[in-house]
């Protein structure tokens, strides 16, 4: 199977984005192609139509392939609990809880064989893999058991694109450095360079291009202009600064919280799309202002994010922003956090068996944790406690470990598809909880709930902004404006004819 791997000189150059429009190119160009990624840090994740767990960037890349996400495209997710530990999903459901340490000594070599399986199981599938690395390929102190850089291109054989950022600054000395790290093995597969997110007068960049390639030998395949609101959803905690960076001042205030492990904040992106909405993030009591909707997002460790939040004084803000009359929302660890009760029964929170702790308490109900997590894709109508018609349906996903018991009858948000209710839902849509992630991604429920707020305000309603359609035009928008700015039959050529120098 052949193939090409883009390789970044640190996070968030942009090595997502640029997987993402190469799978939208070579789809469009009639190539069966899936996106790959050995090892993801992030919880941003993507359910699969079978269930299991991925990395969301390999989800949203295999959309602009025109091909169903699969485990087999992002075998191992590392998602954080703590500073120290990430819990392991491994082929799409997580087995277990390390630390950094313990991860490099005990995972290495079960990485190494899930990765040569992926490769065995796409190449019977696909003509191409576009793969993508991860952070640096020259963190000294990790290359010896990487599993995500030029160890996979190696195992992979196929050529390296180094992109570099130059929006950040220092991109000769980014790209220079980098290839003088790298060791000459590991050297002869870079056989390219792309510059990133590139503001300005090209023609001023010229003398640079020149210069790269006279000293390092290799071609610079593309400058690629800096693509702002492109909507690709992000993948880590540097994606957030980066979306939503540059907010606009809308009519409707929505504050957001951004707790210390938040997951999942891809379900606050359509929000940017909406032309009267302000989105903040809030870390502290003091940047709590008065908003006038509070979401507080999912979290992959919920009992430390209530600590934080106590600890800042945002529970109390959260509790007397409701008590005024502004509207909350929880979405699965948010919506944990809202109830008055966690029973961390299983451990599987903390660590400590059966540890108790209040939640914010401005939801009847009771969180327990428990072993097996729950991936699932989801369809679901309103609830008929909402009044809302059930003539629209809302899709998402739930991923988690806990299960909510609402202790008042009459107040569940959703019906699902198999007749479960769901959620919680009162005070006429005041307060919402609810496991399904990408809510809001559903446009006409975000714009019931958003009317609501308008109305509450005195603004007028306003009509639903189809974000949903633009999803395909997105991803070719993005293929033909790098396609437009890459030497593209060059990079072909590459993959067609690549053989490791000698």
């Amino acid at each position: 199977m052949k193939g090409i791997m883009i390789q970044g000189t640190a996070s968030d150059v942009g090595k997502s984005l640029v997987v993402t429009a190469l799978c939208r190119i070579l789809s469009n160009e009639g190539v069966k192609i899936a996106p790959f990624k050995s090892q993801n840090m992030s919880n941003n994740s993507y359910v699969t139509v079978d269930g299991k767990e991925i990395g969301r960037a390999q989800g949203i890349q295999a959309e602009a392939a025109r091909t169903e996400a699969t485990v087999w495209m992002n075998p191992i997710l590392l998602k954080p609990r703590s500073h120290q530990d990430s819990e392991v999903v491994y082929l799409g459901k997580a087995i277990e809880t390390f630390s950094g340490r313990e991860y490099r000594e005990q995972f290495y070599e079960k990485g190494l064989e899930v990765i040569q399986e992926s490769f065995h199981q796409l190449s019977k599938e696909f003509e191409m893999v576009v793969i993508e690395g991860a952070g640096s390929p020259v963190e000294i102190n990790l290359k010896d058991r990487e599993l995500v850089n030029m160890k996979v291109a190696a195992l992979a054989d196929v050529p390296v694109i180094l992109v570099a950022d130059i929006d950040r600054g220092g991109v000769f000395a980014s790209i220079v450095g980098t290839l003088e790290l790298l060791d000459p093995e590991e050297r002869k597969h870079v056989a390219g360079l792309i510059i990133n997110k590139f503001r300005g007068d090209i023609t001023l960049f010229e003398d640079g291009i020149q210069w790269l390639e006279e000293k390092t030998g290799i071609p610079v395949l593309g400058v690629l202009p800096y693509i702002d609101h492109h909507m690709i959803d992000g993948e880590d905690s540097l994606s957030i600064a980066g979306q939503f960076a540059n907010q606009k001042q809308g009519n409707l205030d929505v504050a957001v919280i951004h707790l210390p492990f938040i997951s999942n904040y891809s379900d606050l992106e359509p929000f940017l799309y909406e032309e009267d909405v302000s989105i903040r993030w809030v870390r502290k009591g003091d940047e709590f202002g008065a908003p006038d909707a509070v979401i507080i997002p999912g979290t992959k460790s919920t009992i430390q994010d209530l600590k934080f939040l106590r600890e800042q004084g945002l529970d109390v803000k959260i509790k007397n922003h409701f008590e005024s009359g502004g509207f909350t929302v929880g979405i699965c660890g948010g919506y944990q956090i809202l109830g008055e009760e966690i029973v961390d029964e299983a451990g599987t929170d903390t660590g400590i068996v059966n540890r108790m702790v209040q939640g914010i308490g401005l939801i009847p109900g009771k969180t327990i944790f428990f072993h097996e997590k729950e991936t699932t894709r989801a369809r679901a109508s309103y609830h008929e406690n909402t009044g809302f018609p059930k003539t629209h349906g809302l899709e998402g996903y739930e991923i988690h470990l806990g299960n909510t018991f609402i202790k008042k009858n009459g107040c569940s948000f959703l019906r699902l598809e198999d007749g479960k209710e769901e959620g919680y839902f009162q005070n006429h849509g005041q307060i919402i909880g609810s496991y399904l992630h990408h809510l809001f991604h559903n446009d006409e429920w975000r714009n019931r709930w958003l009317n609501l707020i308008r109305i509450q305000k005195g603004l007028p309603p306003q009509e639903t902004r189809k974000i949903q359609e633009f999803k395909g035009e997105r991803f070719d928008t993005l293929a033909s404006e790098m396609k437009r700015h890459l030497k593209w039959e060059l990079l072909k050529e590459i993959i067609e004819k690549w053989s490791p120098k000698e």
